[in-house]
């Protein structure tokens, strides 16, 4: 999973309208209801179906510190999925998504400016053409260089280029980034 994925994958569980459960009994339980049976389960932990039956009953209260991160990720992979997918919805056709980044970005640009890449942070709202492609081509299973080209084409178009206003024949890179947020 690349950066552009998880830092959408962190965005989708702000948008949760309840806390997903908390004690290792209830996730457990809520696994369970979702994937069927204690054998899927223990498959998508990788763990055995017996642990997973002594987690269920409350016969064990605190797996390894590995196991439980994993347990806290598939809950909140499978939690509220109606609520996550009308936000991406509304990110795609109205509101679209805000890009929190520290990156580098490099230009390739007419003779006379530079293109020496530098760090920089940027906010910037992109709007929902951007978010409805993002979504698309990640629902498509597409690798972090897809995702991060989608970005970095939006962030050039809406601040380097200003919607169109500037910087016409401007081309930037989007590399080594720092830190990526989403918001939607």
């Amino acid at each position: 999973m690349g950066e552009i994925d998880e830092a959408l994958q962190r965005a989708e569980t702000e948008v949760f309208t309840r806390t997903p459960p908390k004690t290792l009994k209830a996730q457990i339980n809520f696994l369970v209801r979702q994937l069927k049976t204690t054998r899927a389960v223990a498959a998508e932990l990788g763990v055995s179906q017996r642990s997973v039956e002594r987690y269920r009953k409350g016969d064990r209260r605190h797996p390894p510190r590995r196991i439980q991160e994993r347990i806290d990720a598939a809950v909140r992979a499978r939690w509220q999925p109606r609520v996550r997918k009308r936000r991406r919805q509304q990110a795609a056709t109205t509101t679209g998504i805000t890009i929190e980044t520290r990156a580098r970005f490099g230009y390739t640009a007419p003779i006379g400016s530079t293109d020496d890449g530098r760090m920089r942070r940027l906010t910037v709202h992109l709007p929902p053409a951007y978010a409805r492609r993002l979504f698309d081509a990640r629902a498509q299973g597409a690798g972090d260089r897809q995702l991060r080209e989608i970005v970095a084409e939006g962030l050039q178009e809406m601040y380097f280029k200003d919607g169109g206003r500037r910087a016409a024949g401007l081309e930037v890179a989007f590399t080594d980034i720092d830190y990526i947020d989403v918001s939607f």
